[in-house]
């Protein structure tokens, strides 16, 4: 029978914030082992595993056909450093498109792998691979378990109001560097020959681990109370995830946003919004404001730039974004931009 074409299709990408919360308030209660488990504003699970937590993180590659590899180790890996544990084992599930995979595809992604793997020191332990009917693509799915020690555990329940929002590096740095590799033929015609060329070598450089930086952060100790890496709906949908655990709003100021020069030009030809761009790369974190200095230094300390964009407000207040002296609602990205621009709007 065919679906009922009144009922609600829900576009690509991640599920609304309100059905995703919907879903996991069903779930049945945590084992009392399981520290941090499944809900809106966490990447990342969290179990006690005696003298130490073990910290596992999944996430897939959906869009990106270059380099897929070397996204999914390095997403899954920033999804384990943001929690303060250093990322240790990865497991990958392979699915490969029918009709186009060859011996050659599979070893390229494998290399990708494990090169990424060894470039972070994270044992690539497993997993599953095969060619799946129906897939046009690659696609990839990684799992990451790090460790970190019991008072070193970085939870975004500490956050508090007052705190100061950092953001390290920019916007957009995984929609752009796919961007510039899967709409170059559009994109061509209209961006500089050389700024296009830097574009496509973002997933390389600046490149899209945080992990340097997150780990050099959480070892600046209770200064630090949260940590998160904006993935897919962009900056804006990562503050809200940033804030939700604590229950809390936040406000930033627009001109204190740092979107490469890049991403603006792309974003400009293809009518998109940078702040709501996927943007791995990227990393949010809420400090005291009394040791914000500490944190700055430890991370430019890593070679990595850094700005204080906004602060953490009463839930009272909400979510908003200041330009041009006009503060406004900031509302999550219903869907990344990225999707828009696969669809050709």
């Amino acid at each position: 029978m065919i679906g009922d074409p009144l009922k609600k299709v829900l576009p690509v990408g991640k599920l609304p914030l309100e059905h995703l919360r919907s879903l996991l308030q069903r779930l049945p209660k945590h084992d009392a082992r399981l520290l941090i488990g499944p809900q809106v504003g966490e990447d990342a699970a969290v179990i006690d595993a005696g003298d130490r937590y073990l910290v596992v993180a999944t996430d897939p590659i959906t869009l990106a056909t270059d380099h897929v590899g070397r996204y999914a180790v390095h997403v899954n890996a920033n999804d384990v450093a943001v929690l303060g544990a250093r990322p240790l084992w990865f497991f990958l599930v392979m699915l490969l498109p029918e009709k186009r995979t060859t011996p050659e595809l599979a070893e390229t992604i494998m290399a990708d792998v494990q090169t990424t793997c060894e470039e972070l020191g994270v044992a690539l332990c497993g997993g599953h691979t095969e060619i799946t009917q129906g897939l046009d693509r690659p696609i990839l799915v990684g799992q990451m378990l790090g460790e970190v020690a019991s008072n070193h555990l970085v939870r975004k329940s500490r956050t508090a109001i007052g705190d100061l929002i950092l953001l390290i590096r920019g916007v957009a740095i995984e929609g752009t560097a796919i961007l510039a590799r899967e709409k170059s033929d559009r994109l061509r015609a209209r961006v500089d020959a050389g700024l296009l060329a830097r574009a496509a070598r973002f997933l390389i450089e600046p490149g899209i681990s945080v992990v340097g930086a997150a780990l050099a952060a959480a070892e600046a100790g209770e200064a630090v109370h949260a940590m998160h890496d904006p993935t897919e709906g962009g900056l804006t949908t990562g503050l809200f995830e940033l804030v939700a655990p604590a229950g809390l709003g936040l406000r930033v100021l627009r001109d204190r946003i740092p979107v490469f020069p890049e991403t603006d030009a792309i974003c400009n030809v293809l009518a998109l919004d940078p702040l709501k761009l996927i943007a791995s790369g990227a990393l949010l974190i809420t400090v005291a404001p009394d040791k914000a200095d500490l944190v700055l230094t430890a991370i430019q300390a890593t070679g990595v730039a850094v700005a204080v964009i906004g602060e953490v407000r009463p839930s009272s207040e909400g979510i908003t974004i200041m330009t041009h002296g006009t503060v406004e609602p900031l509302t999550p990205a219903t869907r990344d931009e990225i999707a828009r621009a696969f669809d050709g709007l």
